[in-house]
């Protein structure tokens, strides 16, 4: 009896698989087993890069900060749909290719105009309280 090749095909997949997942289990695995273990009360404190705790862990983020890395995510995004274009650029239609470039770029350059005019790039400073 002879098994299928596409049986065939998957066994390779299962195997790569397996592979990987004891790639990423292994080290943490190991890292429980000789990972050093401490108990007691000095384990249920906070610890901040040896300095003393000085108030409340909460605070407020301005929306300003969210706004500008939602704008970095974007133009990270964008750039990136640009690689593909330029990989392909030359061949065949230079000029179309280039036109939907320039035309790709003027528009994130409107997007970067309108969040300067509404502010976005500016950020005011509340005045610290101690």
């Amino acid at each position: 009896m002879e098994i299928p090749q596409a049986l065939t095909d998957f066994s390779y997949v299962m195997v790569f698989l397996v592979v990987a997942a004891l790639f990423a289990l292994g080290p943490l695995v190991i890292a429980y087993f000789i990972a050093p273990r401490s108990f007691g009360a000095a384990r249920d404190e906070i610890y901040e890069c040896g300095m003393p705790i000085l108030g409340s862990a909460w605070i407020q983020v301005a929306v300003v900060y969210y706004l500008f890395a939602l704008l970095f995510l974007a133009f990270d995004v964008d750039v990136l749909f640009l690689f593909p274009v330029l990989l392909a650029y030359g061949k065949g239609y230079a000029w179309r290719d280039f036109i939907e470039v320039t035309i790709f770029i003027a528009i994130l350059s409107l997007v970067i105009v309108y969040a300067w005019n509404r502010g976005v790039f500016i950020w005011k400073r509340k005045p610290e309280r101690l």
